[in-house]
């Protein structure tokens, strides 16, 4: 056996390179028997040239990426890059697009979200009074234009018996600024046409939204003859329904001195208290029906009754309420 074996290497070994290889294509493998292999000449065979690359590690670094010097930079897992246009300093999308047309877009953008120019006019009372003696008439109207924060407005309001003479009227003209997202400061002037005589007066005031949904306001008046007061209002609109508002409302009227000449006396003039039950149609249109309750106090009250008129009154109320 082992002559025949120093036999077969000796032959072997004469053959030359090119008989050494193998054609695997015309092996019949179904008659090699693996059980009489010799797995222990195996063992001095050379596996490094079959085995799988080595996974890179700090020991193993990877090889030099081919693409490098081309114009591309070296990646350290040798995945060639691109390179990237420079980052714009102040709008992304200039890298892309005309910096002349986002600009215009921008611009759009700002005015369609807050930037426009507003406004509203609405009528929030114009009503028919019904009580003991004459029956009269009352509306307060308000509206404004602008943006959201800065805002041109103006109020009036006024009463007087059907038939009869206007009692009482004013007109306002305010600058308002928003001061958070529930409140306007409001700055301006104040012209009384009635009573007489005339009166005309600075204003500064607040009003907006408080928790709870209540509307409030407050404004104090100085005229030009040096008399001042304040005038607190609030209203609140409890929805019975998605149509039908049920609105409590209290106004109370403050004053520093006495103004015969007007029929205003000093400290709490006079309060109004009103219940009114609206049913909105649409949004912008609602007739309402209510009761109207009214008070004058300390010497208002007794400036009114040498006049001859009463220090109180009540009245059912029936009108409608619009904007747009």
């Amino acid at each position: 056996m082992i002559a025949s074996a120093a036999a077969l290497v000796l032959a072997s070994a004469a053959l030359p390179a090119r008989a050494q290889e193998m054609d695997h294509s015309q092996m019949d493998h179904s008659q090699m028997g693996h059980g009489q292999m010799d797995h222990g000449a195996m063992k001095g065979m050379d596996h490094s040239a079959h085995q799988p690359p080595a996974e890179e590690s700090v020991d193993n670094p990877p090889a030099e990426n081919p693409h490098a010097g081309h114009g591309q930079p070296a990646a350290d897992d040798g995945i060639p890059r691109g390179i990237a246009p420079p980052a714009p300093t102040d709008h992304a999308a200039e890298a892309f697009y005309d910096p002349a047309v986002m600009a215009r877009a921008r611009a759009a953008m700002v005015e369609e979200n807050g930037g426009m120019t507003f406004s509203q006019l609405m009528l929030d009372r114009l009503e028919y009074r019904m009580g003991k003696g004459a029956d009269g008439y009352h509306w307060e109207w308000e509206g404004w234009i602008g943006g959201d924060i800065n805002r041109f407005a103006f109020k009036t309001e006024g009463e007087g018996e059907i038939g009869g003479p206007l009692a009482r009227a004013e007109v306002q003209a305010l600058y308002s600024r928003a001061i958070d997202p529930w409140f306007n400061l409001e700055a301006g002037v104040r012209h009384d046409i009635r009573p007489d005589p005339q009166r005309t007066y600075a204003v500064v005031g607040i009003e907006g939204l408080a928790p709870y949904w209540f509307e409030v306001g407050a404004q104090a008046f100085l005229s030009s003859k040096g008399d001042a007061h304040l005038r607190l209002e609030g209203s609140y609109d409890q929805r019975i329904t998605q149509r039908l508002i049920l609105q409590p409302a209290a106004e109370v009227n403050i004053a520093a001195q006495d103004v015969p000449e007007i029929g205003s006396g000093s400290g709490l003039s006079d309060v109004e208290l009103g219940l009114r039950l609206r049913y909105e149609l649409v949004r912008e249109f609602a007739p309402y029906v209510g009761v109207n309750w009214e008070r004058k106090l300390g010497d208002t009250a007794r400036f009114a009754r040498a006049k001859g008129e009463a220090a109180s009154a009540t009245s059912f109320v029936m009108g409608v309420r619009f904007w747009f």
